[in-house]
């Protein structure tokens, strides 16, 4: 019991740590979004888009993963990490340490990814 509440403080705190590097990272990435940027021709426009999507594309990805953090975070407080979500078995703790953010275990969560 000690060490699972040992590896759940452990946790708690990779989450914060990743938590306030997401949150830098979108600060920077919405920083860089906002900077001026003078279009000379139909490259340097075509080049400018491809950039402002990929940025979009990565800060909705940084996004998706502040969720799973707060999610996680949320579950913790409550005494419910590491508890499946749908069957309410406990997620191995390999899992966790490979995915902290998994609210499913394995089984749970190739059934959730099967179904349409």
């Amino acid at each position: 019991m000690k060490q699972r509440k040992l590896f759940l403080e452990k946790t708690k705190e990779k989450l914060l740590t990743r938590q306030q590097e997401i949150l830098e990272e979108i600060k920077d990435l919405a920083h860089e979004k906002t900077g001026e940027r003078q279009v000379m021709d139909s490259a340097d426009q075509a080049l400018s888009i491809s950039i402002e999507k990929l940025q979009s594309s990565l800060q909705q990805t940084e996004i998706d993963e502040l969720h799973s953090i707060d999610d996680s975070l949320e579950r913790l407080k409550k005494g419910e990490y590491g508890l499946c979500i749908d069957c309410g078995e406990l997620i191995s703790q390999q899992r966790l340490e490979y995915y902290p953010y998994a609210a499913r275990c394995i089984v749970c969560q190739e059934t959730a990814e099967a179904s349409p």
